[in-house]
């Protein structure tokens, strides 16, 4: 699909068989100055260090989801041990250190998800500098999972799951929705996803440019598609998805795009990814768009990449916020430390 023929399905207000609000105002794209000038607001060239490791250190820990909660600092993240995935809790008082709580989502027998559940909290605000607190549905909080049952690193049939909550920051299993919400063998699955789906991210669509109440982006791979796109599902309930158009919204065709976070930053989104593998190791990305339907990729320097002995294999995963005139840009980063949780941020704080 060309550019011509998606501005028409914008205008028209049907997007992917999806039926969107009409927003003909909107670009499609994103100048590349203003994609220079949100570079120059969002950058962080100034690495703090590693801010956590699991008390196990034969544990590997990953995908920090970073919110907060009565004047507190939390984190949850995932935790692999061999077997797989669960997903813990981290609390903190100034974003610099941080107390292991516990896990929510842990191993069960049985299930679809008995081995795999490596969870991402959900509708965490998105308005950049705001107070980064968590919204409700219906009254509970809201959490996707990457959940599979077979054991090993990422191993077998990978889906998305969807948990519940009415405690926020208690180390206490979260309540699971029985069935997988998305799965690579659905019916709908596209090209670029009917392998394995992976991280999942989700949060609101307030003006509902996308035609739905929330939206979740995910990386995935498809079967004869060897590399992770992100694509993009939307919702009303939060139980009940549809995938929107037919084609990733992030991709480069090799390597991977993966663990999007999106946040709002004046009247423009942008996205924080990962990407590996289509040039050496693994580093961190971004694109913007005006609707969340069509993303500019951003074609400059990376916002963080391997140079510390703790990041020097991988500075990848990333979650972001703004608070009190810094910038705070937590990694995944694997080097001598394993790994580990690391650091950067706007100015330094060394």
């Amino acid at each position: 699909m060309n550019r011509f023929q998606q501005f028409l399905l914008v205008t028209l207000g049907c997007w992917g068989g999806v039926c969107c609000k009409p927003s003909p105002q909107l670009p499609l794209e994103v100048s590349m100055e203003t994609m220079q000038e949100v570079y120059e607001r969002i950058k962080t060239p100034y690495k703090y260090g590693v801010v956590f490791q699991h008390s196990d250190t034969t544990k590997l820990v990953d995908s920090p989801t970073v919110f907060r909660y009565d004047d507190q600092w939390y984190m949850s993240y995932i935790v692999f041990d061999g077997t797989g995935y669960e997903t813990w809790l981290a609390k903190s008082s100034n974003l610099l250190d941080w107390e292991e709580l516990g896990k929510l989502l842990s191993f069960t027998k049985d299930t679809w998800d008995a081995n795999q559940k490596a969870g991402y909290l959900a509708l965490v605000d998105t308005e950049w500098g705001a107070g980064n607190e968590v919204h409700r549905h219906a009254g509970t909080y809201w959490m996707s999972y990457l959940g599979g049952a077979t054991a090993g690193y990422e191993a077998g049939t990978l889906g998305v799951g969807m948990a519940k909550s009415e405690n926020l920051v208690l180390a206490e299993e979260w309540e699971r929705i029985t069935s997988p919400v998305l799965l690579p063998g659905d019916s709908p699955a596209r090209w670029f996803e009917n392998d394995k789906i992976y991280k999942s991210h989700v949060i609101r669509d307030e003006d509902q440019l996308t035609g739905y109440r929330f939206v979740m982006y995910y990386n995935a791979k498809g079967d004869t598609a060897a590399y992770e796109s992100i694509g993009m599902a939307g919702s009303e309930d939060m139980v009940n998805w549809t995938r929107i158009g037919e084609e990733p919204v992030i991709t480069r065709g090799e390597g991977i795009c993966g663990d999007a976070q999106v946040v709002k930053i004046d009247d423009l989104y942008v996205m924080f990814y990962f990407g590996a593998f289509w040039k050496p190791g693994a580093f961190e990305r971004f694109a913007c768009s005006y609707d969340l339907l069509h993303w500019t990729d951003w074609e400059g320097e990376d916002l963080v990449a391997p140079s510390e002995p703790y990041d020097a294999v991988y500075a990848h995963k990333p979650w972001v916020i703004r608070w009190e005139g810094i910038t705070y840009h937590f990694y995944n980063a694997v080097g001598d430390r394993g790994r580990v949780i690391a650091l950067a941020t706007s100015v330094p704080l060394n």
